[in-house]
């Protein structure tokens, strides 16, 4: 049996800049997600053949402007896995699923992340993974384009910063 394949652990200056676009992606996608209960969830495939998951649940106000996490720690663990696969050398592949509480059904869009940055998904993508399996409860959920994010690039967050 062939042995799994081995995690390169990435520079720190790479790690720094992926660290970046993470944070100013996760205040991008909190703006475009807008008032509400919105539960964010992560997966990605790593190079090393295993898959990885995060979740957070967050609610978001604006006015007054307002930010809630429910777990502290889950919103780090997502936030520390969005960084690597930003980075990308340690990941094949992620998306990152928001779905928002609403009536009568919850909404939900998606962005996957290629290039260090995050991409609408395509929808159609998204309903058949909110497809349940035969006889499996389901959920009717609203699959909508997630609004593309404005891409900072990492010179500019360096001048930013100093």
């Amino acid at each position: 049996m062939p042995a799994r394949p081995h995690l390169s652990r990435p520079d720190d200056a790479s790690i720094a800049a992926a660290m970046s676009r993470a944070l100013t992606a996760l205040a991008l996608v909190i703006v475009a997600l807008g008032d509400g209960k919105h539960t964010v969830n992560f997966v990605a495939e790593r190079t090393d053949d295993t898959v990885v998951r995060g979740q957070a649940d967050l609610s978001i106000g604006t006015d007054p402007v307002r930010l809630t996490v429910l777990d502290e720690t889950d919103y780090a663990v997502l936030r520390t896995l969005l960084v690597f696969a930003l980075e990308g050398s340690t990941v094949r592949g992620a998306v990152l699923i928001a779905t928002t509480a609403a009536e009568p059904h919850p909404r939900a869009c998606g962005w996957t992340i290629r290039g260090g940055w995050l991409h609408p998904m395509d929808t159609a993508e998204l309903q058949q993974a909110f497809t349940p399996c035969p006889g499996a409860p389901a959920v009717r959920r609203e699959v909508y384009r997630a609004p593309a994010l404005p891409q900072i690039t990492d010179t500019e967050e360096e001048s930013r910063h100093g």
